[in-house]
């Protein structure tokens, strides 16, 4: 069991509103880009429970009440959590996979560095999906796991690839400049960043490779996870001082345009290709922009927990 317990139809109903979606007439491929990208629109990738000292708990309600209930969103074990949950009450069938991300000098990262989705429908003959709504700026729809050619999406060009063995220095990530590997501080990040952990790749395993535009995102293990097997990864993420999601606040949303981020006070909104940025000036300003562009409602500003020197 993976403690993703079965949630109750009005909690679907609340958080299909929530996402702005249709409830789908059964649990078919195409039902699941759209939940997906509404998903990716609705709920926003941020960090703000490390830095507003809130525990995160990976429990399927605890995980569902934030999203739905706090109108909050979260990193990649809360948004990935909560929407298994959701696709299994819509009748698909879910598992949780592990992954450890590439840092900037191209190894990957700590175990449990993030956790992404194998999605089947019911009309896919068996057709797995890598569904992922919590790795910041990411694919916008659902990737063939099987297909190992080109697949095309809005946020760019993706391959899924068998992963070579491990090399001799494998397993050390790097520290993201400025927060990008962790958060899409500017509309471009990664999503989750690599830490400095010493987990064996699993390349012989069979593991594989998610690659965007030839530069590969996060290593993926095939083997089934329960909730709980995360505890630690995320844990890591949220108190240790390497730890990217410790550095500064960041809050990123999808939009139809092109993506907006507030990371720090830094607001950065990318439309149509074009890119903006401000810094906000004082801390009316910055709740407001999380109420308004984020849905976020905070009585106090984020603090960084570990702030860079």
């Amino acid at each position: 069991m993976d403690s993703l317990d079965p949630l109750p139809p009005e909690r679907v109903d609340a958080y299909l509103r929530r996402i702005g979606a249709e409830r789908p007439d059964r649990p078919t491929e195409a039902a699941l880009r759209e939940l997906q990208l509404r998903h990716l629109e609705a709920v926003p990738f941020e960090n703000l429970s490390v830095h507003l000292r809130e525990d995160v708990v990976l429990d399927a309600a605890a995980l569902v009440g934030k999203v739905v209930d706090r109108g909050r969103g979260g990193f990649c074990y809360e948004l990935n959590g909560a929407f298994a949950a959701l696709l299994r009450a819509l009748g698909y069938r879910v598992e949780l996979l592990q992954a450890r991300v590439y840092g900037d000098d191209g190894h990957p990262g700590i175990p449990y560095d993030h956790l992404a989705l194998r999605v089947r429908a019911v009309d896919g003959g068996g057709r797995a999906w890598l569904t992922d709504v919590g790795f910041g700026d990411h694919s916008h729809f659902p990737l063939d796991l099987d297909e190992r050619g080109e697949q095309e999406d809005p946020a760019g060009v993706f391959r899924i690839v068998e992963a070579p063995g491990p090399g001799p220095e494998d397993g050390g990530g790097a520290e993201p400049e400025d927060g990008a590997g962790e958060g899409p501080e500017d509309g471009a990040g990664t999503g989750m960043a690599a830490g400095a952990g010493t987990g064996t790749a699993a390349g012989a395993d069979g593991d594989l490779d998610v690659v965007r535009d030839g530069r590969p995102r996060y290593r993926l293990e095939r083997r089934p996870r329960a909730l709980a097997d995360f505890a630690v990864g995320a844990w890591w993420h949220r108190t240790s001082p390497e730890s990217p999601f410790t550095r500064s606040p960041v809050c990123s949303l999808l939009t139809g345009r092109g993506r907006v981020t507030l990371s720090g006070r830094r607001l950065i909104t990318t439309e149509d290709g074009s890119r903006t940025e401000r810094v906000l000036s004082d801390d009316g300003e910055l709740l407001a922009v999380y109420r308004d562009r984020f849905g976020i409602r905070l009585d106090r500003p984020p603090v960084p927990l570990h702030p860079r020197p």
